[in-house]
This record gives structure tokens, sequence and C-alpha cells, in this order.
């Protein structure tokens, strides 16, 4: 089953989604255009995510780093305004969830810088055209997630393990995937591992950490690649007083075309 918000564009999804008409997640929407993962952060703490992102490009790619205090967007989304126009927004305090919003004006700061990360959900569109098909979007659920055993390169105070999303497929898919997306290392590009789940540190492949579990057929293989719900993990590690991420799955769709974002 297609998204039905597929064939719009990302202004008017984004319109849609800022007037509280979207609060789900936003994968296979707006075909061709990518999407983002966003962090949000105290001005004292930027360097050092700065510097995680550069240091684990793979699950943190970052495709805008915003102007200290602005909430709208410049180079992926221009006039896009940060704290209304994703569909949910998770703030943390020290570490801990402390609640899920549609927006999050009224918990803006003058000393906020936002982070936007390619998403995985950018090289689905390519995956769709290969005639790949993408399981979460088939079934309408959020892709699965999960924390692993492979360490991210610290940076600051920002540390942790790699997350990663899961997609079922064929063998003989499985490695045209990697094909594909090798081509498009700024959303994460090629899979981290593909087969079985333990030699990652994923115990239940039924039970992801974020998102839903999604049906693997027999003969399917599941496929991870890097994801950018890592930096989530890594603010939960690192317990900075205040962090706003979107909520897992529930992405900024930008105005660049996936294909800008190829090698």
């Amino acid at each position: 089953m297609r998204n039905p918000y597929e064939q719009m564009s990302p202004k008017e999804v984004r319109a849609l989604i800022r007037e509280g008409k979207i609060t789900g997640n936003t994968s296979g929407m707006c075909a061709g255009f990518a999407q983002a993962n966003l962090v949000i952060l105290p001005k004292e703490l930027a360097y050092d995510f700065l510097l995680f992102t550069q240091r684990n490009p793979a699950p943190c790619p970052v495709l805008e780093v915003s102007d200290v205090g602005s909430r709208l967007l410049n180079i992926v989304a221009p006039g896009a305004d940060i704290a209304t126009d994703l569909p949910s927004y998770r703030l943390y305090e020290y570490g801990e969830l402390k609640g899920e919003f549609t927006d999050v004006s009224h918990l803006w700061r003058d000393d906020f810088v936002s982070f936007l990360i390619g998403c995985s959900f950018s090289f689905e569109a390519e995956l769709l055209e290969a005639e790949i098909p993408v399981r979460q979007i088939e079934e309408g659920r959020n892709v699965p997630m999960y924390i692993t055993n492979i360490p991210c390169m610290p940076a600051g105070v920002f540390h942790g393990n790699m997350v990663v999303s899961m997609r079922p497929m064929l063998p003989q898919d499985a490695i045209r995937a990697s094909v594909i997306t090798a081509a498009m290392p700024r959303v994460h590009g090629k899979p981290v591992h593909i087969g079985d789940p333990a030699m990652i540190g994923i115990k239940d492949i039924m039970q992801p950490d974020f998102g839903e579990s999604v049906t693997i057929k027999e003969g399917e293989v599941p496929v991870f690649w890097p994801c950018g719900v890592t930096p989530q993990a890594a603010v939960m590690a690192a317990k900075p007083p205040i962090c706003i991420t979107h909520s897992p799955g529930c992405m900024l769709i930008t105005d660049v075309k996936n294909v800008a974002l190829k090698n």
C-alpha cells in the first residue's frame, strides 16, 4: 500500500503537519524528496555534537546546522519552521524522555542549535523505483529500529552504540539494495549488516527498541542500515540538561531531491 501523501510536495505536507493534520510517521511521503532527523541542543553542547556527527558519518550524516537561536532553515527547506514542521518531537531532560509534542514553540530557547541529519526514508523511494518492496510502507507501519553492540566513536560528552533500521528482503533484493544505497552516503549509505541479528547484539528482532515490528516472510533476510536515531541514544547516554529530537519515524521532509544526495 503506497502512502496517500506520496505525490504531494514537501511544502504542502509541511503545511499539513504545521496545522496538526499529520502527526504520524513520514515514511513514504513526498516521493523523491529527502527526509531528515532532528537534534536540538543548547549552544554549549553544539560543538561536541557536531564532532560526534563528523566522527560517525554513517549514522549521523549532517545535512544542515542552524544559526544559534533560529527556528528557520536556510538550506534543506528554506523558510521551514523547525519548531512546528515535524509531526512529532521528543523532549529529553538529563537523558530521560519527558514528553512528546506536535509543536515545540513553547520550549524554544535563544541558545538552541538545530542539526538536520540524513534519514534512510530518503533512499526508500530509490528502492521502490527498483521494485524492491519496503515492508513497513506496505504494512503502514513505522520502520523497526534497534540499538546494536556496534560502538560509535565518542566526542566530548557524546557516546553510545549505533542504532540501525531494518527492512526484510529476499537475498537477491538485499544485494541490489546494498548497491543502490551505497551511492547515497548522505542518507546513511550501504547496510552495516545483513542476516543474523544476534551478530550485532539484537536479541529479539520482533521487539524493536524504536518503531514497530514488521512481517519477515519465509526466505527473507533482515537488512540493517545505520539510523539517524543513533544521536538520540547518544543523548540518552550523555544526559544533557535539555535536548529536543524528532520522534522516531517522524521526520522533517525537505525540499532537497534524493538524487542531489547521491555520489
